[in-house]
């Protein structure tokens, strides 16, 4: 399970270095393999390929009705490897798409991470913030 937030620096190529703590796991989960495709959101999704994999099947059996949301995943999606360095190349389609800058936001979200621009990850939060409470969020007890 992958969770928490790491602040990152792109550099100008369009890589980022994978935190130290996601690496190792990483490398033995999908031998550093990964998928990135674009989220709706504004985002990026990025997949262990075997989680990719998995849900790749489910989106493309599909019906004819979500046809759309198949061509923003699967036609959106980027295979990717980490290098020596534990170093991921984000494609430009996908930096343009997700409004990469050079701050970006890498987040755990159990299976996957999402990768955000800074800026635009903080204005979604602060939206979110303002809205009601879903109501699942009621059942929680801390």
């Amino acid at each position: 399970m992958f969770q928490g937030r790491s602040a990152l620096a792109m550099d100008g190529k369009g890589r980022i270095a994978v935190p130290a703590r996601h690496r190792d796991v990483l490398a033995a989960q999908c031998e550093g393999r990964l998928t990135l495709t674009r989220h709706p959101h504004g985002c990026l999704l990025v997949f262990p390929r075997p989680v990719w994999e998995m849900n790749r099947e489910k989106i493309a059996a599909w019906p004819m009705s979500a046809r759309a949301w198949q061509r923003l995943f699967l036609g959106s999606a980027v295979d990717v490897e980490m290098d020596g360095a534990g170093r991921i190349l984000i494609a430009p389609e996908l930096r343009e798409a997700a409004a990469l800058d050079k701050d970006v936001v890498l987040m755990g979200m159990g299976s996957h991470f999402e990768l955000w621009d800074s800026r635009r990850l903080q204005a979604d939060e602060m939206a979110a913030l303002e809205q009601p409470m879903p109501t699942v969020l009621h059942e929680l007890s801390f």
